[in-house]
């Protein structure tokens, strides 16, 4: 018999005076899993988040966390939460030890295990140098910090943050990276962002939302094979381009050159992007077999292109894909 899901969302509606914000979304997460939920602004993200954590009721379909029914048991599953907002309201006038105590207490964390968590958390978010400093006077970074301690601080099953990478700067960005990481098995993770590289670098699967429903769902590979499909290629050559389809076509029948067309740059070389089938063998060394006995073209680099999540997502939320 399989685990019950950390997160069960299914058939979601949430309607604004007759306009639906969320329609029909439904998705599943496993237990101790890391999910991305992405999407464009307007998407129905933070309206399904917000659902998720009990701050706001749906109009109707069903949300479990750990089993528990948001709807008709709120108070329950905010025990089983922590969330952390978009906008991380903290109180600038305490010091970040003074919060995350009050935070403790609030919780319900017994005098006899306060301590110890503070210590621990405090470490795994690397909070020792400032624990004694004013939240208002702290960097973006560690206030980033100190909003994902409080969410694990009581350590629930279930972890929601909205955007905990914005405004960041690329180094603080990589140990907020490495702490939600470091939280994969142990917690359920589910991360809503516009940050694309970070969810694909954290994130066991994606969710991919867009005008209120659910377009793309899973593993980044997955939806890489499944949204953009082919293979590609990139070469730096000089030559006639008109008369590389006929090779090309000589290697592997889908093998074609990708738009947009390459022009040839002052040396003579130009950047040319190539396509194949998604059940294409790799082609690299063909291709430069034939181009290397072929005296019309001179070859100067070879590489295979690797499509990236923000691929996926623009293909998966273009108005036509909508």
């Amino acid at each position: 018999m399989s685990a019950e899901p950390a997160i069960l969302v299914h058939d979601l509606v949430k309607s604004y005076a007759g306009h639906p914000a969320v329609r029909g979304v439904s998705f599943e997460v496993a237990q101790g899993e890391i999910i991305g939920l992405l999407g464009p602004n307007g998407a129905g993200k933070s309206t399904t988040l917000r659902i998720l954590t009990g701050y706001l009721p749906a109009t109707s379909g069903l949300v479990t966390i750990c089993g528990v029914d948001v709807a008709s048991a709120p108070a329950d599953v905010k025990n089983l939460i922590g969330y952390m907002p978009e906008n991380n309201p903290l109180p600038d006038d305490m010091r970040v030890r003074e919060y995350l105590h009050f935070r403790a207490r609030l919780k319900g964390l017994t005098r006899r295990n306060l301590a110890p968590r503070l210590d621990e958390v405090v470490h795994l978010c690397d909070l020792g140098r400032v624990r004694d400093r004013i939240i208002g006077k702290l960097s973006k970074g560690y206030r980033q910090r100190v909003g994902i301690a409080d969410a694990i601080l009581a350590e629930p099953p279930v972890i929601i943050m909205d955007e905990p990478t914005i405004g960041l700067d690329p180094h603080q960005i990589l140990a907020v990276r490495d702490l939600i990481a470091g939280l994969r098995g142990r917690m359920t993770v589910l991360i809503s962002s516009h940050i694309l590289p970070e969810i694909e670098a954290t994130c066991d699967r994606v969710v991919i939302m867009n005008q209120g429903r659910v377009v793309a769902a899973g593993t980044p590979a997955d939806l890489r094979r499944e949204w953009i499909g082919a293979a590609a290629y990139e070469l730096e050559l000089a030559g006639p381009l008109d008369a590389l389809p006929a090779l090309l076509a000589s290697l592997h029948p889908s093998l074609v050159p990708a738009p947009p067309d390459s022009v040839a740059g002052p040396d003579g070389f130009a950047t040319v992007r190539l396509a194949a089938a998604p059940d294409a063998p790799d082609l690299r060394e063909a291709l430069v077999n034939a181009l290397a006995r072929d005296p019309r073209f001179r070859l100067r680099g070879l590489a295979r292109a690797r499509h990236t999540l923000e691929d996926v997502f623009l293909a998966a939320t273009r108005p036509k894909a909508a």
